[in-house]
Order: C-alpha cells, then structure tokens, then sequence
C-alpha cells in the first residue's frame, strides 16, 4: 500500500497475459499503456509504484530519473538489457524477472526439434505438399536405444533429460558446474565432452553464451563425434558455429539439425536455409500460452510481493547494504568477485567444494555481500545469470554448492584479506586477495606471493613452470612474436630452481595458436588463461 492506505498504482508498459492483468488489479490500480515512447514513459512514471515490461520499453537512467515513486520493476521474461540495472539499483528499486516461466516451454520445443530430425518431419510435409508420395526417402530412427548427448545442464536441460529418458534414450550429460550426484539421481550420467562427442547419436545444448561457450561446437568437435550425429540448439545463437555445421552437414557427418536460435537474429538469407536436413525455427522456443500465462503471473505475484514489503522470488538487482557495513566492506567486494573470476577459470574438473576466509576487520562485519559477490565472481565467466545481495545463496544451492566460511580477527601480513579455496574433483585452487589503494589485488595463488592488481577487461596469462634461467624471457619472446603485448608480470616461487607461477597481464587477447605454442614450451608445466 501507498501513504494513507492508498492502493498503489502500477503501469504496464509491454503486452502481457491477461491473468497477470487480473491478479494484479486485486492488489492495484492497474493502466496498460504500451508503446509509449521514452519521452513519454518518462513523463508517466511519476505517477506509478510499480512498472511491468517486457524487452519493448526501454527504462532507462532518464526515465527513472522521474520515477520518484517506484518501488519494483518487473520484466516479464528472463532479459533485463532494457532496463537499467545500475540507475534502478541506487533509486532502490527493485527489478524482478521470470527466469523459470518458460522452462517447460523450451525444454518442449527442443524435443520437438530432435523427434522433427529423427523422422524427417519437416522434409516430408514438404515432399507431400509438393505433389510427391516417396516413403522410402523418409527412413527415420527410433529414439529408443539411442544415446542423447546434453551439453548443459540447468532447468531446461534438465526437464529435456527426462523427456527422453521417459522414450527410453541413454542420457549423456556434461556441465561442471552441477554437481554429478544430480545427474545421476536423475537418470543420466555425467561424462566429460570428449565421451558425450564420441557416443551420442543426437546433441542438444542448453548453456548461456559465455565467452567460453560462443563457438564451442564446431569444425573439431564435429570431427570427434559419431558419424551421423543430429544436433538441435535451441538455447543460444552462436554456441555451434555456423559455418562449421553447414560444412559437416554438406559433408555427411552431421545426419541434421535442428536451430531455433541464430548468431544474427533475425539472420536474413542465411546459407544455413539453403540445406533440407537441417531444421529451423524462428525463435520459438518459449513462444506457448502457457508459458506467457506462467510469466505473467509470475511477475505480477512478485510486482505485488514487493509493494506488499515481502520478498519477491527473483530479484536481479541487489538490495542495499546497512551503510556501517557497506563501509568496511564496501571496497572487498570487488576482490570477492575478482578472486570467484580467476578461481572459476583456473580449476579444472567437477566443482565441489567452495571455501571462504575472511580475515582481519571485515570478519567482524557481514559477510554475507562478500560471500555474494564471490559467488558472482565464479559464474560470471560461466553464466549469463545475474548475481546479486539477495540471489547469490539461492543460486549456489541451485547448483548444490555447499560454501564453508572462515572468520579471523586478524592476518599475520595483511590488515584484511580474502581467501577463496575451491575444489574440484581433481584439482584445487586457492587465491587470496586484498584491497590495495581501493583496488582489489590478488596477493596468492596456492603457496606462492604474486603481488598483482589486474585491470578490468583485460586478460591474465597464468603459467605454472620450472624456476630456471631464462623462463621470463622464453616467454617474453614468445608473445611478442604473437604481437600481444605485456602490460605487467609477476612471478611467485616455492625455493630457487623449484616450482614457480608467472602472472601476465596482457592488453591483447592470444589466439588459441599462441596458447599451445605457449604451452609447448620447455619447461612450461600449464597455461591458462583468464578473462577479466
């Protein structure tokens, strides 16, 4: 409610279901005014507690600079690019999405997509349309016995895991960040790529395009799959390649396949169109009356909660922290992130532990914004999923991370510190981080000192080597003959001619080529590298 008891009022800015409307106008005053240029939104705000969009209206810095009387913003889809985060987050407003309205949805869509390939669905509605009775160009496959390979693992690919574990298919699955208990207790098995690429006989992807992921599929993973292989995306543009996936179709060794999302979207006369076998959709994936019924419940359920003073199911933007603990912790949670972002991009093999250690003043404080942001920090380069002060502990046991922590009044060296420790299931990583001149520093990597203070955007090269002469410069020559230039570069050490750790800051991101020369050097026993 309002001052005085007054029901508050709430814009809808984009079309919505119409039982969104309905459950919102018990709790509201509702108007629907969609299309409304900036300008005009802007002039409109002022009047209004809530605002509901979809991804037409643009919320922008100018617009919310009037809305003096907003409290939630919800977005009735999962995408929030169109409004702005960070001018609604220092208003304190609260922006909510719907994140899990379409799950069903798409997981349907997509298992469609894979039955149309297996019989030929689309080819032989055309064939018939066309005046032609040819069976026998139409030989299809049972789903039964065959073998689906799951290249991600979250709510979509999970409901798909059940549809065709329900038509009696072997399930491969491979996401390092679900913990393998979960997919086995579902069904299926967790493998590494290399097994799902050689063993299935049909490839669904379900991750967010990250930079790992963009092009993750193509002309080599092609090459290591089975021969005839079928493959649907219907998760993001740009996770197979494109180009690759017309080649090996040409070729024969992709059977078909089935897109509902495009790099370019719309993507014009794409060559893609040109080939029969494959299979394509115009982003159709969450397009059902149910799922638009379920999002627009959602977000009206959560428009409501919030002016009710309740807690809304999924807010994106974080709240704000008590002003005497934004104070101390406030310049720590950016090493938090920072320290989440390197660990994330260092481990290898099945996350499974996460530790964190908070030592000197900011152990007497919550830590709960420290633990967020390292949250944030290893799904970032990982996930499209916004982290923040409220989501950050419902997303990690999501994913079934249990987080120990650590408090220490003090530190022998530092005056605060953060240490992050995660495991895998083969591997562990352990960085420690600080607040140098306000600027978050990693001061440790495992056992060894690197004083460093990475610069947001760039990149880090870490390698693990033997400590003798002549290593900085092997490397030094190494990038310069790449072109990519060094910006800074320490070097940690166990004990003279033992163990060692390089850290490189580069401007310029190294081609793969350049990390496998890197990495074929003498005396180099790993390389990494790390998107800042």
């Amino acid at each position: 409610m309002t001052d005085g008891g007054l029901r508050p009022r709430i814009l809808v800015a984009d079309p919505i279901a119409d039982e969104g409307i309905t459950l919102l106008q018990q709790g509201a005053d509702v108007d629907v005014r969609t299309g409304l240029p900036p300008i005009e939104l802007r002039e409109a705000i002022a009047e209004y507690e809530g605002l509901v969009v979809r991804s037409q209206a643009q919320v922008t810095a100018d617009v919310l600079s009037n809305a003096g009387r907003l409290q939630v913003i919800a977005r009735a889809g999962t995408g929030v690019d169109n409004v702005d985060l960070e001018a609604a987050t220092e208003r304190g407003i609260v922006v909510v999405n719907a994140p899990r309205g379409n799950t069903i949805a798409a997981a349907e869509h997509a298992f469609a997509l894979l039955m149309s390939l297996a019989r030929h669905i689309p080819r032989a509605d055309r064939s018939l349309r066309g005046g032609k009775w040819t069976r026998g160009s139409f030989m299809g496959a049972e789903l039964r016995g065959h073998t689906l390979g799951l290249v991600g693992f979250g709510p979509i690919g999970s409901e798909m895991a059940r549809r065709a574990l329900a038509f009696e298919m072997s399930v491969l699955v491979h996401d390092p960040f679900v913990p393998v208990e979960r997919v086995r207790a579902l069904g299926a098995l967790p493998v590494e790529l290399d097994r799902l690429y050689a063993e299935s006989d049909f490839i669904s992807t379900h991750t967010p395009l990250t930079a790992s992921t963009r092009g993750m599929i193509g002309r080599e993973q092609f090459a290591a799959m089975k021969d005839g292989v079928r493959l649907v995306n219907a998760a993001r543009g740009g996770i197979i390649d494109e180009d690759d996936l017309l080649e090996a179709v040409r070729a024969g060794k992709v059977a078909g396949a089935a897109l509902d999302v495009f790099t370019a979207e719309p993507p014009g006369q794409h060559p893609l169109f040109e080939e029969e076998r494959i299979i394509v959709t115009p982003h159709l994936a969450g397009s059902t009356v149910e799922a638009q019924q379920r999002i627009a419940i959602d977000i009206a359920e959560q428009v409501l909660d919030v002016l009710g003073g309740r807690p809304p199911r999924y807010p994106v933007n974080a709240p704000l922290v008590a002003p005497e603990t934004l104070e101390m912790v406030g310049p720590y949670l950016a090493v938090s992130e920072l320290l989440g972002t390197v660990a994330t991009q260092l481990l290898s093999g099945q996350l499974t532990t996460i530790d964190l250690g908070f030592f000197g003043e900011i152990a007497e404080h919550d830590v709960t914004p420290l633990k967020a942001f390292a949250i944030r920090g290893l799904l970032g380069p990982i996930s499209e999923q916004n982290v923040n002060l409220v989501n950050a502990s419902s997303i990690a046991n999501s994913r079934g991370w249990a987080i120990t922590e650590r408090l220490h009044s003090s530190h022998e060296e530092f005056h605060n510190l953060i240490e992050l420790r995660v495991g895998s299931s083969d591997s562990e990583i352990t960085i420690s981080g600080t607040a140098s001149h306000s600027r978050p520093s990693i001061v440790r990597v495992n056992d060894l000192d690197i004083d460093l203070v990475p610069e947001a955007g760039g990149y880090l090269l870490v390698c693990e080597n033997e400590d003798r002469p002549g290593m900085i410069g092997q490397l030094g020559t190494l990038l310069g003959g790449h072109d990519i230039n060094i910006s800074a570069m320490r070097v940690g050490r166990s004990s003279p001619r033992g163990r060692a750790l390089m850290v490189l800051m580069l401007d310029d991101e190294p081609a793969a080529a350049s990390l496998d020369a890197i990495a074929a050097g003498e005396g180099i026993a790993s390389v990494r590298l790390v998107r800042l």
